[in-house]
């Protein structure tokens, strides 16, 4: 099968997979296919999969954890079941399903155990299927489960029109809350209007804080009651200085590549509380937590309710151009790598 293969650590932007020894990339077109290793496993032939930044800091070895060399990245994905273990009940073969795994998306088939797959109901798009779990995971954990996001309530989205950026506006619309976005440049604001948010910063025009507080001024509004941060550096501190009495911080990223102080002295006298949100450990500690979680944003992108609008896609002799558009912030919603069945269309920078 063809796959994707991290053999040493480096920036997977700078060439192709294979192009030469410095890649950190290298592209088997004759990867053994995964074996079923259980009564209940699953194999999937995987028709996409998503791009996280996470992937790609764990290719550049800067990731929370870090995977014994060689590994295939990747994570949430979708694809049809190939073939089912002896004792799988829930699925057969010809299903759609999506999932997500700690290593190993970004290859042609993926083994599963059945517990850990979700059936995508008729009607819903199997690509989006495989952009959803991660960004739109992590930001109905954070926003529902974590900050308890309520109707009529601040909340402030940093890198908004990034893949959980564009999550989190969604979920916080659904959820009745008021929604400001920070974003950079004219058409990423655009974009962001056009889901409906309450108002948009654009970073390339000005100050956050003047911008928002004249946004609460003008609507009466105390402050931010709930701030999700995928960014930190610089603009976490800025935005601090907008969050109410009793706001709450959710620590989601930090793709400025700078990790942000909160003054433990403000979090006490104004009551915040500060959510850290890494949602793969959900799967050791909560696991019903993202299983319900999934379940519900499966049933929301079916009915219409939240949308995943996917900016580029790429093969896997692309994936420098892939990590490329995340890493140069090019990206308005998800990047996927699809394996082409011809009937994909291609979107590229």
């Amino acid at each position: 099968m063809e796959a994707l293969v991290c053999k040493k650590i480096g920036d997977p932007t700078l060439q192709p997979p294979s192009s030469s020894e410095e890649s950190p990339l290298t592209l088997s077109t004759s990867h053994p296919i995964p074996q079923l290793n259980s009564p209940t496993a699953v194999r999937v032939r995987v028709k996409a999969t998503s791009l996280n930044y996470a992937n790609y800091l764990q290719i550049l070895g800067k990731y929370q954890e870090k995977p014994p060399l060689p590994f295939i990245p990747g994570s949430d994905y979708s694809g049809v079941v190939e073939s089912v273990g002896p004792s799988v009940s829930k699925f057969r073969v010809g299903d759609p399903v999506c999932s997500f795994t700690a290593l190993g998306s970004f290859a042609q088939f993926i083994v599963a155990e059945e517990s850990d797959l979700f059936r995508v109901p008729d009607g819903c798009d199997l690509v989006a299927a495989g952009a959803m779990p991660v960004a739109y995971g992590t930001s109905h954990v954070a926003l529902v489960h974590r900050a308890q996001l309520s109707s009529g309530q601040v909340l402030l989205v940093l890198g908004a029109a990034g893949g959980v950026g564009v999550s989190a506006v969604q979920i916080g619309k659904l959820c009745g809350a008021i929604v400001i976005a920070v974003a950079r440049g004219a058409e990423k604001v655009q974009f962001l209007k056009s889901l409906g948010v309450d108002h948009v910063v654009d970073l390339t025009k000005g100050s956050v804080t003047e911008s928002v507080k004249g946004f609460l001024k003008a609507k009466k509004l105390k402050g931010v009651d709930v701030l999700y941060d995928p960014v930190g550096g610089k603009l976490t501190k800025e935005t601090m200085k907008l969050l109410s009495w009793g706001a709450k911080i959710l620590v989601i990223g930090f793709a400025s590549g700078e990790i942000p102080v909160i003054p433990a002295n403000i979090a006490l006298v104004k009551n915040w509380t500060i959510h850290g949100l890494y949602w793969g450990s959900y799967k050791i500690h909560k696991p019903a937590v993202l299983e319900d979680s999934l379940k519900e944003l499966l049933s929301w992108l079916t009915r219409g309710l939240i949308t995943v609008h996917i900016s580029h896609t790429y093969s896997l002799p692309e994936a420098n151009l892939a990590f490329s558009a995340l890493k140069e912030r090019k990206v308005i919603g998800k990047v996927m790598i699809t394996f082409d069945d011809g009937k994909s269309a291609r979107s590229k920078l």
